[in-house]
């Protein structure tokens, strides 16, 4: 029997802490009669879900496509037809490279009633963890937030086109892309401009890297570092304290 009001959620699960979630975006999952969550979305905030919800992992990491996003789309409606209330939980913030309007958009079509509840992304919720800010008076007047790749796989035009600018710069699942990066701003002539990367960014298991453009990627050869990781690129990396932060952790520990 169809449930009397199938509906849609598209939530966002903010950048990794539990803790970082919205008390909306709280109160929806814990309504939820089916989960269909991505792989960025931790195991603290799948148990906020009630213990008979269904839990269904459909993947969407840059080396992990479980499903489609076509067979995505089908599952979230077909699951709110068969048991009720779906939610979908995506990382960080659903339309931020989440395709939550591509779902948004697939879920109207079929005559479901959808609702979006917004997460802190990790373009600026990662960063500004560790006391980078996206804009700063006298550094920067503006961000970018570019993914790192095209459709094709290829490395994303508007990349070549935030490299002319002095703004900065965050770049989402860039982390395989960095070389190519870090050649366009050497064409820039920008080597000694700061550049950080954030792996695991507001997790416990959280590393971070600093550098220029011209030793950046040594840095992070030196360091094995993986995906999923932040990218930032500008004069605002300068303010970050990595001391001074566990000094104050410590402080507020003791």
């Amino acid at each position: 029997m169809r449930p009397a009001n199938p509906r849609v959620s598209i939530v966002g699960a903010g950048p990794g802490d539990p803790e970082l979630l919205t008390m909306k975006a709280w109160r929806t999952i814990k309504a939820a009669d089916v989960l269909l969550y991505d792989a960025l979305v931790s195991d603290e905030i799948l148990d906020l879900a009630h213990p008979d919800a269904l839990k269904i992992y459909v993947g969407k990491r840059s080396s992990d496509h479980t499903f489609s996003q076509e067979e995505i789309n089908a599952m979230i409606v077909s699951n709110a037809l068969v048991y009720g209330h779906v939610v979908r939980l995506k990382g960080g913030d659903p339309f931020v490279f989440g395709r939550g309007g591509e779902e948004m958009d697939y879920v109207r079509n079929a005559g479901l009633e959808v609702e979006i509840v917004p997460g802190i992304s990790s373009s600026i919720g990662v960063p500004g963890s560790i006391g980078i800010p996206v804009t700063h008076r006298g550094m920067s007047e503006s961000f970018w937030v570019v993914t790192a790749t095209d459709k094709n796989g290829n490395l994303a035009n508007d990349i070549r086109k935030a490299a002319e600018t002095d703004a900065t710069v965050v770049v989402l699942m860039g982390l395989g892309k960095l070389d190519q990066i870090v050649d366009l701003y050497t064409k820039q002539g920008k080597e000694d401009l700061p550049i950080a990367i954030i792996q695991n960014g507001t997790l416990s298991n959280q590393r971070v890297v600093t550098g220029t453009i011209a030793d950046i990627s040594l840095t992070l050869k030196n360091n094995k570092m993986g995906a999923p990781a932040v990218i930032i690129i500008g004069k605002v990396v300068r303010l970050y304290r990595p001391t001074e932060l566990i000094h104050t952790y410590q402080t507020f520990l003791s």
